[in-house]
């Protein structure tokens, strides 16, 4: 029998970093808070990056097959909480937050640790997110931190 209050408490114990996703289709642009995030291969470099389907940005993902991940700082939640919302609430959410395209087209955040730009070469749809797999074409670093961490925001995602 599944404790739903043990299941909760103990699923919002994984650490998750804070990232902007950036996404793109065609000539439109957008970018959510994501932290179902993780390395999952050296060689060739994948990481997993979780994403709502019911999103605008989950459609984007299938249609285009690339993302970028911009690596939030400490103390930069409130960035985070700028990406949120959904597009069709929020408009557009760079409209005062600098950024610049890489070789995907996606948005990379400029006030970022840094990037990694992802070409999509795996999925697995089940329940309410998919799990995507990202081969990492293009990275760079902007400047040296700590990462902005869930934990240390007060909000829970998970459970």
């Amino acid at each position: 029998m599944l404790d739903e209050q043990a299941k909760k408490t103990l699923l919002r114990l994984i650490p998750h970093g804070i990232y902007i996703c950036g996404v793109r289709d065609g000539e439109e642009l957008n970018g959510f808070t994501a932290s179902w995030v993780m390395q999952a291969s050296f060689t060739p470099p994948l990481v997993v990056n979780c994403v709502r389907q019911d999103s605008r940005s989950h459609a984007m993902i299938e249609a285009s097959g690339v993302f970028t991940l911009s690596f939030l700082e400490a103390g930069q939640k409130d960035l985070a909480q700028k990406f949120f919302k959904p597009q069709r609430r929020n408009g557009n959410k760079f409209e005062d937050v600098e950024f610049y395209t890489g070789e995907t087209g996606c948005p990379i955040i400029k006030d970022s640790l840094g990037y990694v730009e992802c070409q999509v070469v795996g999925s697995v749809k089940k329940g309410d997110h998919t799990v995507y797999v990202g081969e990492v074409i293009a990275a760079g670093v902007h400047r040296e931190g700590q990462p902005l961490l869930l934990e240390s925001t007060g909000w829970n995602y998970g459970g």
